[in-house]
């Protein structure tokens, strides 16, 4: 009997900074509550949007830990463990399984840009023996436009097959929708989310299920409903609300979505530190804020 495939609306959750930089924990555990009183199905922590790589392996345990402490349910989330050594790849995966984790995601070594489809299968063959866990499950990061190399639908296909229970999810942020239609044909059996709610629809309608969208931070409730209305969950008429959130996504896109975001959450929730981004990246200027706002109008609900 096939057991059901994860589904729904995942929110990549940004990380809160105080102003030293250091990790904000009341801000990261307010955000994750809301996030879920919102309709999220779960979250994922140390992704892209979450600055994952400015991110230290202590600061990673520590920030999973501030989560769970804080009353969010584990079962709920699904942190990023992808580094580009294996031994600390396996330190975050083991970590997060032991705590009770829906899955892990889990990047490719992403430094060397020529590894063949052989090499990461190889590197995921060790990552998997040496976590040595039961209730492992991996959702594979594919993220070519920040990390060159991905996880190719033949990849994803070959893992999905010598390993099933294990890997069961796989995350698009390729931006192309060939490569998540190819991907879905050469995987039937796991999860398939788009890394945009731009595709959130088009998925859904083609065998995906669901999205994982930096956007979530700021539209959660706008995602939901749109995949509410996609599943018969609710009623509503599915191009203008699909239209509305993926016009507030490309807003969101033209100014910087970490900083943007971040810059949204500090003016509606009225705490500077929200703002606060480490380098390189550089923190939203609240002229930017405020021009985003004006554009975004009725289509931004409230923040808190």
């Amino acid at each position: 009997m096939k057991k059901e495939k994860m589904t729904g609306v995942i929110t990549p959750i940004l990380t809160p900074f105080n102003d030293d930089l250091s990790l904000a924990p009341d801000l990261y555990v307010s955000h994750a509550r809301w996030l879920l009183e919102q309709g999220i199905h779960y979250i994922s922590p140390f992704g892209t949007t979450g600055e994952a790589l400015s991110l230290s392996l202590n600061e990673r345990l520590e920030a999973l830990d501030i989560l769970i402490k804080g009353g969010i349910d584990p079962a709920k989330l699904m942190p990023g463990t992808g580094l580009c050594n294996l031994e600390e790849t396996v330190t975050l995966c083991q970590h997060a399984v032991d705590h009770g984790c829906k899955a892990v995601m889990t990047l490719p070594p992403f430094f060397y840009k020529n590894a063949s489809d052989d090499g990461l299968y190889a590197y995921f063959v060790r990552l998997i023996e040496s976590v040595n866990r039961d209730n492992l499950k991996i959702c594979m990061y594919h993220i070519p436009p920040m990390a060159v190399i991905g996880f190719s639908p033949e990849l994803a296909g070959r893992l999905a097959k010598d390993f099933p229970g294990v890997i069961v999810a796989y995350k698009d942020s390729s931006g192309d929708f060939e490569n998540t239609r190819k991907v879905i044909a050469a995987a039937p059996d796991i999860a398939v989310f788009p890394g945009s709610e731009t595709f959130l629809r088009q998925g859904m309608e083609n065998g995906g299920t669901g999205c994982i969208s930096a956007t979530c931070n700021v539209n959660p409730a706008g995602i939901r409903n749109v995949f509410n209305v996609i599943t018969g969950a609710k009623d509503g008429d599915l191009d203008q609300v699909n239209n509305e959130m993926k016009t507030f996504r490309k807003n969101v896109e033209g100014y910087g979505p970490i900083p943007a975001m971040k810059g949204l959450l500090a003016e509606k929730r009225g705490d500077a530190r929200w703002r606060n981004v480490r380098p390189p990246i550089l923190p939203a200027s609240e002229e930017s804020t405020r021009e985003l706002i004006y554009k975004l109008g009725d289509m931004l609900k409230p923040l808190s």
